[in-house]
This record gives C-alpha cells, structure tokens and sequence, in this order.
C-alpha cells in the first residue's frame, strides 16, 4: 500500500470523526435548550393538581405570586372558546377537545340571537351540463310506452328493439307495399333519444329510432281484426325486423283475435248516435239563415259537407246535417233551401257526454225559433222536456259503461275504436 492510500484513509477518517462529533455537539446543545424551555416554574394546568384554596386554614399563599401563576397558566395554555372555563369545580381538569364546530357565543337571555346567515345557492351548471346526450339502450328499458298512443287494449303491438338507428323514412317505406292490403289501420311510433319520449313515426319526420313499436288496430265500426289481416301484418313485421336487423316481439295471434272478437262485442253495445231533428212548418229553411245561425255558433262547414262543432282541441262535438240529399258548401248556401236539418252527437266520441247533449239541444231550439221549425225526434214526434231527460240519461249511463272497461269516451283509444 502506498503512501498516498495511506493518507487518503487517515483523511477520510478524520472527516468521519469530526462529522459525528458535531452531530453530538448539536445533540447535547439541543437538549440543553428543550430542557431551559420546559423547565418553567408554574404549575401545569393539564397534568398538574390544582393548588389548596387560600381559604383552607394553616396555608399561607401569596397573593402576587398566585395571580403571576395564573396569568402564565393563561399564556401557556388557552382552551377551546366554546368549553367555559370559568365552570370548573375544584381539582377538576381541563380535558382537550377537538371539534369542527363554529364556537359557541354566549348571550344573554332576553337578547336574540341573530340567525345564521343563509347558505350561497348552488352554482348552476356549466352549458356543457346542459346537453342531453342519446341514452344507452341498456337506460331505455325503464322508459313508460305512451298507452294512449298504442295500447294492447285497442291494438296488437309488434315490438322492435334494434341496434343501429333507422331514419323514420325508411322504417315506414320497408313494408308499405304489404301493409297496404290491410282493412284495418296501423300506427307507428318511436322512442326519441334525444327528447327521451315516444312520438308517431311520420313519413317527414328527420328522427331516427332503435326502439319502435308497430300496432294494428283489433276493432274499428266495421267489425273486428280479420285472421287474414293479421297474418299479414305478423309476416310484415318479421320481415321488418331482418331489414333492420332487430329483435321483434310478436304477441300471440289467436289470443288477439279472440280479444278483437270481445271488444267488438262490447263496442256495438255502446255505439249510439243521437239526433235532433229541426223540421220546417209552412216554409222551409234557406241557406242563407242556417249558414248565419251555424256560424253565430262557431260551426263551420267541413270537407264532408257538415257544418260542425268542435272544442279547443280540435274535437267535433256535434255536427249539424241536411236531411236531404245534397250536404252544405260555401258556394251553395246562397241559393239552397232545405225542409229539414239534423244535429247529431256520437256518444262516444264526446267527453262529458250529457254536457254537450245540452248544448247541443239548446241550439236546435235557437234554430227552430228563428226558422220557425219543431223539434221532433226521428219519428216525427215532437221532443218535449220531458222526452228528452231519459236521452240524456242514457248518455251517461253508456259512457260511465265505457269508464269501467278502461276507455272513457272522447278519449284517443277511443276516437279510433268508433272511427
């Protein structure tokens, strides 16, 4: 070895012994300065017991030295603002409590206490938050189906669930041609994704639909689903399906005829049109004044040659004929006559059945006043008072019947069944 590894050793050692000997250097002077800083003269308000009264015979305590205590007890160790200090029982110590809680001011009693300042309203959400994006088809499962759109009451449902989404175009073109063929009418309608309802299917329409639901209607006025329009439309919609490469639920066939049979049954029961007849005495009525009389009324002549009468939405309440061959039209109310009219509710059809019977009865008397007609019922008899109440009984008792089979008149379900 070397002269000069023996002295790089020797070097390095060195350097070790007096790093260790600094650090015990630091150590001691260190513990030396705790020991200065906690070796304080006052008792420990914590660990230490509380100090005998001055009270207490044969203890003398100086009264200086005793407040100097407590105002360094003070400064060492200050509790929680909401634990009163002031409590304390004698030789009772002061435990530390940590809490999250505001502190606790006192008042006094007869003051109020101001009430806590209201909570900053929630921040609303960026735009972004606002979008409502497609669900997942897993998320549409839960969404209700619009019953009064289709139902299978009135309807046999063809049920689709597809993968892709299909423009509402193309679904309705697909099997147009078969569908034609059928006498009964068919609805289509559609989960929207991104309005996250169900809506009609329409030939213009811009949406596109995974879910869908295809209906054929069991009963119509001309009787029920026939067994040949129902295979059909079972084949239609299996076709349908493979076009747009979805699952299809199809309801059992002969349990729907079955049904179609029932409700066509229950439908004839109820189906009542109930007319009253204004007819002329000496002269008869010119078109001119029925035209005046009609629209003073709010009717209006439709593309069927009746005037009608219909509600806010829409809805014909009653209509108003001529009892002869020829309807009523804008350009022939000038120089046609007629000897008698008829006003025609179909019961079920109509909300509030015995309402507008009423109304409807009011304005056919205004009628005959004016034209000098006579009410009378389809076989010429007069209507009296007392004629008319068991009608107008009769329309409510046949749509309270319609009530308890789940198809309140004027109802959409039922529109459709009398149409």
């Amino acid at each position: 070895m070397t002269e000069l590894q023996m002295g790089l050793i020797g070097l390095g050692a060195t350097a070790v012994v007096a790093v260790l000997g600094y650090n015990k250097w630091q150590e001691v002077r260190q513990r030396k300065l705790a020991e200065q800083l906690l070796s304080a003269g006052h008792a420990d308000v914590l660990l230490d017991e509380r100090e005998p009264d001055a009270a207490e015979p044969g203890i003398f305590v100086d009264e200086n030295d005793a407040r100097a205590d407590l105002a360094a007890d003070a400064i060492a160790f200050s509790p929680p603002e909401n634990i009163p200090v002031h409590g304390l029982t004698p030789n009772e110590r002061i435990e530390p409590v940590f809490s999250i809680d505001p502190p606790v001011q006192e008042t006094a009693r007869d003051e109020p206490v101001a009430a806590p300042a209201p909570a900053a309203p929630p921040r609303a959400p960026a735009p972004e938050a606002l979008a409502v994006p497609p669900r997942a088809p897993d998320e549409l499962k839960d969404v209700a189906e619009p019953l009064h759109l289709l139902s299978p009451l009135i309807d046999y449902v063809a049920a689709f669930e597809a993968v892709e989404p299909t423009p509402a175009g193309q679904i309705l073109e697909a099997q147009r041609e078969a569908l034609a063929r059928l006498r009964k009418p068919v609805n289509w309608i559609g989960y929207n994704e991104y309005l996250r309802e169900w809506e009609p299917i329409i030939d213009d329409g811009e949406s596109q639909y995974r879910r869908l639901r295809v209906g054929l209607q069991l009963v119509d006025r001309r009787g029920p689903l026939s067994g040949g329009d129902l295979s059909i439309f079972h084949v239609a919609m299996q076709d349908l399906a493979d076009q747009l490469s979805a699952i299809a639920d199809l309801p059992a066939r002969q349990a729907a005829l079955d049904n179609a049979v029932k409700l066509d049954g229950f439908c004839a029961s109820v189906d009542i049109q109930i007319g009253i007849n204004v007819i002329s005495q000496a002269q008869v009525f010119a078109g001119t004044k029925l035209r005046a009389l009609a629209e003073a009324a709010g009717m209006v002549i439709d593309a069927d040659g009746r005037f009608v009468r219909c509600d806010e939405d829409g809805n014909v309440l009653y209509v108003l004929l001529n009892q002869e061959a020829s309807g009523f039209s804008v350009d022939s109310m000038k120089t046609m006559s007629t000897h008698g009219i008829t006003f025609l509710l179909d019961v079920p059809r109509v909300a509030h059945g015995e309402r507008v019977f009423n109304q409807m009865v009011d304005l056919a008397r205004r009628f005959a006043d004016v034209l000098r007609g006579t009410l009378v019922d389809d076989n010429r008899r007069p209507l009296s008072e007392l004629a008319l109440e068991p009608i107008r009984r009769q329309v409510g008792e046949y749509q309270a019947m319609m009530a308890g089979q789940s198809l309140p008149a004027g109802g959409p379900l039922t529109r459709r069944l009398f149409s």
